[in-house]
């Protein structure tokens, strides 16, 4: 399953293609965000109503988080969108209710797509890429077209990386968790960590290639998935050295074998 279907596919509907606004709202969008460069409730209220469900309005809906993505041109195949969620604290895949994007967005002080995606690409940058940041010298920062966004929460996480990663990684699985379960699937696991740890961490790749041919590896649970980042941030991606005497899951120690056997054979 590719990362993107996972998105789409949140509600039981499936996007095989780009969603796209009819020409006059897209102007619409473009001429409010033109408008409204500095953050105020009321634009942060209309621009929700842009993407809002017709028969839910106060919800954003997986067509609406899609259109937003695209709008406010936020790849669907990367981090971004859940770095969005993360940032409203999204309850479900693919969609934002109203309470969950007005506190988002006031915590922010953004309302307008443009800075929907330098935040999301500052984001991007410091918590998936890994790449320094640099310190302005108040919480506020200015986009070249002149709007200000609250970089509070960029600095609290820029002054402990690693610590805002965790959160973030974890925030993934409770968000792709279905309700009243304990697990994820393995599929959508895998389109999680081929997004938030394969930037940082090219050892999963090895590991997802691993699990998808195998095939017998059906869910994961919160420990296997907290696991999995320990693995990748603490192995180096030619496993020498790996741990073998620690207390791994069962998967990473076949992952290890599988890895260790193709190496040996020169595969």
């Amino acid at each position: 399953m590719h990362f993107r279907s996972l998105l789409c596919c949140s509600s039981g509907d499936i996007f095989t293609d780009v969603v796209t606004t009819s020409s006059s709202d897209a102007k619409k969008i473009s001429s409010d965000a033109a408008k409204y460069e500095v953050y105020t409730e009321q634009q942060a209220e209309a621009l929700f109503s842009q993407f809002a469900d017709d028969d839910i309005p106060d919800v954003i809906g997986a067509e609406g988080f899609e259109r937003l993505c695209n709008e406010a041109q936020v790849p669907l195949d990367s981090a971004m969108p859940l770095l969005l969620a993360w940032q409203f604290d999204s309850d479900e895949m693919g969609k934002i209710s109203k309470d969950e994007w007005m506190r988002g967005t006031t915590a922010l002080q953004v309302s307008s797509l443009p800075l929907f995606a330098i935040v999301l690409n500052d984001l991007n940058n410091l918590i998936v890429l890994g790449k320094p940041t640099a310190r302005p010298s108040n919480s506020h920062v200015k986009s070249q077209r002149g709007a200000a966004y609250n970089r509070t929460r960029h600095e609290n996480y820029a002054a402990d990386t690693r610590k805002a990663f965790s959160s973030f990684y974890n925030f993934c699985f409770a968000l792709a968790k279905p309700k009243g379960s304990r697990n994820i699937d393995m599929e959508t696991a895998c389109a999680l960590w081929s997004v938030v740890l394969a930037p940082q961490f090219p050892l999963i790749t090895d590991v997802t290639e691993f699990v998808n041919t195998t095939g017998n590896y059906k869910g994961v649970n919160k420990d296997l998935w907290s696991m999995m980042l320990e693995f990748c941030r603490d192995t180096r991606p030619d496993l020498s050295n790996f741990e073998a005497d620690g207390a791994w899951p069962t998967v990473i120690d076949d992952f290890v074998r599988w890895k260790n056997a193709k190496t040996e054979t020169g595969q």
